[in-house]
């Protein structure tokens, strides 16, 4: 398949692996690019020095595109991304923030840059700073979600009717078939983090992986809405959260609760009891840990069989 996608950052097949903490390291960044997708390294937990080795890696492990992600409230963004303008990355996506304090000097660096959204209000800002394409992720993510709540069907048709530049749709897809229904939304790719975080080559622990290919429908909640919505696993620490909430903790409380490195502990080193387990609704989907090589060819394959089944009608 050949759109606007593919040809702004020379792929194959419109396919983005979400850059998430704890989970998209080098090695898931270079396995789905070198399967014609874009990996993405995911920044929000890495020190300058450690994402320089990171890039360094994906880079001698595939000669194809790759980029990275970038929260822009995270307390490294500014050196992070001198160090991607340094190394010369090819492709940033940026997030939790405003698109206008880095695409400029971005794109002075070579630098493809895309920009996650929550609301079409958010869709237009990028727009106007220049960003080259815009994710629009609905509340079905796992991890840090948008106040407004709006799911990816509302939001993907939204969005492509407010601006013109070239449209991710991302939240709840991890088939062929999700993707087909984001293209018929408007969509022109789509990212997937809860998929690939369920894969061989993520570096997230495998107690978590495991505890996340069993959850039934239902099994994640969005809270913690007083400081950023996360969208958690039903776990002991899920549980507090919610104890807390519910007598109405302030934000202050709510954040001495979190601690430090609670999502460390729990995606990362796989204390799936008091950990903070960030995972999208589509994990209750998703029962199998395959290489992320697979997981694309698989999207594409359910995708052709799937736009087949459809034109049939």
């Amino acid at each position: 398949m050949e759109n606007r996608i593919t040809t702004l950052f020379g792929i194959r097949h419109p396919i983005v692996a979400g850059g998430m903490i704890w989970c998209s390291g080098w090695r898931l960044a270079a396995a789905v690019s070198e399967a014609g997708g874009l990996g993405l390294i995911g920044s929000g937990s890495m020190t300058p020095d450690l994402l320089r080795e990171h890039i360094r890696r994906c880079r001698a492990a595939t000669t194809r595109p790759f980029g990275v992600n970038v929260p822009l409230m995270y307390r490294y963004a500014e050196p992070i991304l001198h160090t991607v303008m340094e190394e010369r990355v090819p492709v940033v996506f940026t997030s939790a923030g405003s698109p206008k304090t880095w695409t400029a000097r971005l794109h002075e660096a070579g630098c493809r840059v895309a920009h996650v959204v929550s609301s079409t209000l958010f869709a237009r800002k990028c727009e106007e700073a220049g960003v080259d394409a815009v994710v629009a992720e609905g509340f079905e993510a796992g991890g840090h979600n948008g106040r407004e709540e709006t799911t990816t069907m509302v939001l993907v048709p939204q969005v492509r009717q407010a601006v013109s530049i070239p449209l991710i749709a991302a939240g709840g897809i991890a088939t062929g078939s999700g993707m087909l229904a984001a293209m018929a939304l408007g969509a022109e790719g789509v990212q997937m983090g809860t998929r690939f975080a369920l894969s061989e080559e993520s570096s997230a622990s495998e107690a978590f992986k495991r505890l996340c290919t069993g959850l039934s429908e239902g099994g994640t909640m969005l809270a913690l809405k007083k400081l950023s919505p996360t969208r958690l696993v039903k776990n002991g620490f899920y549980r507090t959260v919610e104890e807390a909430e519910s007598r109405g903790a302030t934000a202050e409380e709510l954040l001495a609760l979190i601690g430090s490195g609670r999502t460390r502990k729990g995606i990362f080193e796989g204390d799936t009891e008091d950990g903070e387990l960030e995972i999208g609704q589509i994990a209750s989907l998703i029962r199998d840990l395959p290489p992320a090589g697979e997981i694309v060819r698989r999207i594409v394959d359910e995708y052709d069989a799937a736009a087949k089944r459809i034109g049939s009608r």
